[in-house]
């Protein structure tokens, strides 16, 4: 699966476990929250002030790469 924007932080989660390093790096507790449940990636990256098109790069990657 190839995450966008729109992905669900909770999908992903939920798929992918080993994403939670990255959330971590980028100082996000996303596993741990609550807001996980209805969020998707461009509300967190907005939210947190992040580069989306790189989070998503590294998000893609690492799914690709396991």
């Amino acid at each position: 699966m190839k995450l966008s924007k729109k992905t669900s932080v909770l999908k992903i989660l939920q798929e992918y476990p080993e994403v939670n390093q990255i959330f971590k790096a980028y100082g996000l507790g996303c596993a741990k929250c609550l807001a996980a449940n209805y969020e998707d990636l461009e509300t967190v990256a907005k939210a947190n002030d992040l580069d989306l098109n790189l989070l998503l790069k590294e998000l893609n990657n690492l799914i690709q790469n396991n």
